[in-house]
């Protein structure tokens, strides 16, 4: 008899154990889904890179879609559009917060939960819509002042620290040759000299990281959108270039790095 009270306590112990693990699992999932994302674009406006061709613009226009697709779920989702050029940290041009709510349906009908869930959706199809307008508005600017001889991808760290200061998920977006090109002490000018081989990129990277720590970007997951068509060769599309920013964004702290 004790042997089966013994047996009994270590089924129902078992099974407590296994509720409670999944219990947290949902709770987790669902912050997860109700955490909002900021969402940061840099638009390059130097001369390397051309909007106007027909490749690059279908490209960067299709990946404008798919981010705010992707990222524009809440109430509260953040989305802020820099320009890459000589002055990067101060060139910010939108700066947008979403404003469609869902109500709370936790005590409605299936009826009136199903009615609220189409009405939340199409307010946010119609609020991803104003947003990818005025994206696209900014993606087709041209940029004829000084500021786009240099290309200073560097002054995006300071901003992406500042976004890592709200609590959101940070995803940050490179629509850039990624040519980091500015004259002065302890800089890179890619256009001038890139690295030879993918080692050299690294120590670079590596170095780079050292003074660049004092920007705590956090763990952002960070896409270089690149503007090469398929067939560029290595002295269009560098691949020692885009090693060095890999290699620099994981050094300092990069959630994730991918490249298009």
């Amino acid at each position: 008899m004790n042997c089966m009270h013994t047996i009994s306590r270590a089924v129902l112990g078992f099974f407590l154990i296994t509720m409670l693990a999944c219990s947290s699992d949902g709770d987790k999932t669902r912050t997860a889904v109700s955490e909002p994302i900021y969402t940061l674009i840099f638009l390059d406006k130097t001369r390397s890179v051309n909007v106007n061709n027909a490749f690059v613009a279908q490209k960067y226009q299709q990946a404008l879609t798919d981010i705010i697709e992707q990222n524009i779920r809440q109430k509260g989702d953040q989305l802020a559009v820099y320009f890459i050029h000589e002055n990067t940290a101060k060139a910010r041009v939108l700066n947008l917060t979403t404003r469609t709510e869902m109500e709370d349906v936790s005590a409605a009908s299936p009826t009136d939960r199903e009615a609220a869930e189409t009405e939340f959706g199409l307010m946010l199809t119609r609020e991803k819509a104003q947003i990818r307008q005025r994206v696209q508005q900014q993606l087709v600017k041209q940029n004829t002042g000084s500021s786009n001889r240099e290309t200073d991808i560097w002054a995006s760290l300071p901003v992406i620290a500042k976004a890592n200061e709200s609590g959101a998920t940070v995803k940050v977006y490179y629509l850039s040759d990624m040519i980091e090109s500015v004259k002065g002490a302890n800089r890179r000018d890619f256009q001038v000299k890139p690295p030879k081989d993918n080692a050299q990129a690294d120590e670079w990277a590596k170095a780079d990281a050292e003074q660049l720590k004092r920007y705590p970007i956090g763990s952002p997951e960070i896409t270089m959108i690149l503007p090469f068509e398929p067939n560029a060769s290595v002295k269009q599309n560098n691949p020692t270039v885009t090693q060095y920013w890999q290699t620099l964004f994981t050094e300092l702290g990069a959630g994730t790095v991918e490249e298009q």
